[in-house]
């Protein structure tokens, strides 16, 4: 008698995701940061934002990064803990510090932001077998353009893991989320970011990003660039104007952002990240899934911290039951 396969193992977890957590601190008062006397203590990292935005959804997410020994990476530790992202790969490294950042208070508009993460224990990620495996145990894989710029090891660690994703058959999503001053000139960010993102299931630019990685100028002719080299949906974000997604059958849906009192916009890509992951999970289709991220997105916006305003599921289908009843 043949033996039956066994069946093949749920995936532990429904993502993961990896990069730097700083610590934030975010001043108390409206004004340039030089005359800002008191700060409240938070967090900040753009992949930390999406665990927790998909936690708070209802959803299994795991971070994999490095933190000091130090009270900011005690701190970065316990919050993340306390949202229900798993932490079992994160390193606490002995030898360097968490990096952190100071974060101004606006009444609209970006705020200033300053960072402070030059050798933080960040940027020593490295690759590692026990990542890879973490990584293979997930039903998705979400990464950022952030951790390539960090560092070599960090870079590595990127191409490791985008790797180890694909071979399991598990999806990808990628943000560049462009920081110019991380990397050591243009042409090298424009070709990392794109070998990056060429390698993944969907690709998540703002529009101004896709035109300086692309050299398109039109919405359609950006996506098409990706879609042309294998990628099989791009989002792009156009702030006030909203997203419109387009994907290899050659379709494409627009969303309108949702109308909300905007309080900080930091997080705001992070958010609508999360929910469009979650969206995927839950087997929405495209219109259902855009709509899904941009309220994410949009209600993200109504807090001071980069985290503080990503919702639970509830208040997200209450915001979504508003808007569709009005």
């Amino acid at each position: 008698m043949t033996p039956t396969a066994a069946p093949a193992a749920r995936p532990r977890l429904d993502v993961v995701t990896f990069g730097e957590v700083m610590g934030m601190l975010v001043a108390a008062d409206t004004g340039p940061l030089a005359d800002v006397t008191h700060y409240t203590r938070s967090l900040a990292g753009a992949e930390i934002n999406v665990a927790t935005g998909l936690v708070r959804l209802g959803h299994t997410a795991g971070w994999v990064g490095r933190v000091g020994d130090d009270p900011l990476g005690a701190h970065a530790l316990a919050a993340l803990r306390a949202e229900g992202v798993d932490t079992g790969q994160v390193t606490v490294d002995p030898e360097a510090r968490t990096g952190f950042q100071l974060k101004s208070r606006v009444l609209e508009g970006d705020p200033e932001v300053v960072y402070f993460r030059k050798h933080s224990a960040g940027s020593r990620l490295a690759p590692s077998a026990a990542a890879d495996a973490y990584v293979r145990d997930a039903r998705h894989l979400h990464l950022t353009g952030i951790p390539a710029a960090l560092s070599p090891t960090a870079r590595a660690f990127t191409h490791r893991a985008l790797a180890a994703a694909r071979d399991s058959g598990r999806t990808v999503s990628f943000d560049p989320n462009l920081r110019p001053t991380l990397w050591p000139d243009r042409a090298e960010m424009v070709r990392t970011v794109n070998d990056l993102a060429v390698r993944a299931d969907w690709v998540l630019p703002g529009l101004g990003e896709g035109r300086l990685l692309t050299g398109a100028r039109e919405p359609a002719d950006v996506a098409h660039w990706y879609l042309e080299r294998g990628v099989r949906r791009v989002v792009l974000k156009d702030g006030a104007r909203g997203a419109t997604l387009y994907d290899a059958t050659g379709g494409s849906w627009a969303q309108p952002v949702f109308p909300v009192r905007v309080v900080d916009t930091v997080g705001a890509g992070d958010g609508f990240a999360a929910g469009l992951i979650s969206a995927h999970l839950d087997g929405l289709g495209p219109a259902a899934a855009l709509a899904r991220a941009a309220a994410v997105g949009a209600l993200a916006t109504t807090s001071h911290g980069d985290r503080d305003g990503l919702p639970t599921r509830a208040r997200l289908d209450a915001f979504l039951h508003s808007r569709t009843a009005a």
